[in-house]
């Protein structure tokens, strides 16, 4: 199901400590990018989003192919974590792109698959992502990530500015919107999709896993009454414009409302990730919650091995250690025979496919 918040800032007690684990990060992340920084690299730049539902503005960031290069700047980039560069500000390749709209996990944000946003620049796509306000990295309220309704109008609202900022309107193939999402972030482009969710399915879930499933975990902890979900949970947030669906590992579908699958009438494609270690929320074949049966035109693929965590990017050798001494969710940690590397290209070359990019 959806995974509790990552701090993307983790605090160290001791300075000599911190002072040799900024060091071995500095160079593990000199020595990474290094093989990568003459590489091809996909044009970055940072947008405001503006919307009616919330109270302040939404910070977004778009990839895309490159026309005119500009600077290289690193993103993403933090103690535990391996970031990507692009060229900041680039003029964009001429053409017209799909648009993909992606939706991060609770607590991402929207560094958190930049990986996977550089490879799909590089194919021919374009890529906005947001920080959802309340589930964001440093932001991340239990009683405001159940408001699933306003993640999925962060995207729409995101869609709306992109296509009316002439910067990149006129690059975007608009026969071509889609949506992806990992985690809480696949919910949330189901959504999209005109999916809904039931109050009484996720409160009996929780109740019956309330110590074993991380996200029930998370809810109770910020004192959500699953008795009383809010009207949040259960809204209304399709929209029309979205073409295609990409949901990573999704959170939530144990509480499809199966009235609602009527209502999906674009591709869906379903990725799982490794085959073990999965909550029965998150395994959306027949012996999970079988929602695969229940979109009319769903795809599936998984990935070979991994587990839900092994979608986060790459870690820096210091980042297992960081998160211990954090006591922060061990997200470095993947299962025995699992290269992230290889996880990260299989979930790629489903999407490229599946999105017309191979």
């Amino acid at each position: 199901m959806i995974r509790p918040a990552l701090r993307n800032v983790i605090p160290i007690q001791k300075m000599d400590d911190m002072m040799k684990r900024l060091l071995l990060s500095a160079l593990c992340t000199l020595t990474f990018s290094s093989a990568f920084a003459n590489d091809e690299l996909p044009g970055f730049d940072e947008i405001t989003v503006k919307t009616t539902h919330r109270t302040r503005p939404v910070a977004g960031s778009i990839w895309y192919p490159v026309g005119t290069k500009t600077y290289k700047g690193l993103r993403g980039d933090n103690p535990v974590f391996v970031g990507n560069y692009a060229y900041v500000g680039a003029g964009v390749k001429e053409g017209k792109f799909p648009l993909i709209l992606f939706s991060h996990g609770s607590g991402g944000n929207m560094f958190s698959a930049g990986w996977l946003f550089s490879a799909l620049a590089k194919k021919g796509a374009m890529v906005v992502a947001v920080n959802h306000p309340g589930s964001t990295s440093g932001d991340s309220s239990p009683r405001r990530s159940i408001l699933l309704d306003e993640r999925a109008k962060d995207l729409s609202a995101t869609l709306d500015t992109i296509l009316n900022d002439p910067n990149f309107n006129r690059y975007i193939d608009q026969s071509q919107i889609i949506a992806a999402g990992f985690s809480m972030g696949g919910a949330s482009v189901l959504n999209l999709a005109g999916a809904r969710w039931d109050r009484e399915k996720f409160s009996q879930y929780c109740k019956t896993y309330k110590s074993a499933d991380p996200g029930c975990i998370f809810f109770s902890k910020g004192g959500v009454d699953f008795d009383h979900l809010p009207d949040g949970f259960i809204g209304n947030a399709k929209d029309e414009r979205v073409t295609k669906v990409v949901s990573i590992d999704p959170g939530y579908t144990v509480a499809f409302d199966k009235a609602s699958a009527k209502d999906i009438q674009i591709p869906v494609q379903f990725i799982n990730i490794g085959h073990q270690d999965r909550t029965f929320g998150a395994d959306l074949e027949a012996e999970g919650n079988n929602i695969l049966s229940l979109i009319p035109d769903a795809s599936y693929a998984v990935t070979d091995h991994g587990d839900h965590f092994a979608f986060l990017p790459s870690c820096k050798p210091e980042g297992t250690a960081l998160l211990e001494a954090d006591n922060d969710d061990p997200v470095c940690t993947d299962p025995e025979g699992t290269d992230r590397v290889e996880v990260h290209e299989q979930i790629q070359q489903y999407m490229e496919k599946f999105i017309g990019l191979d």
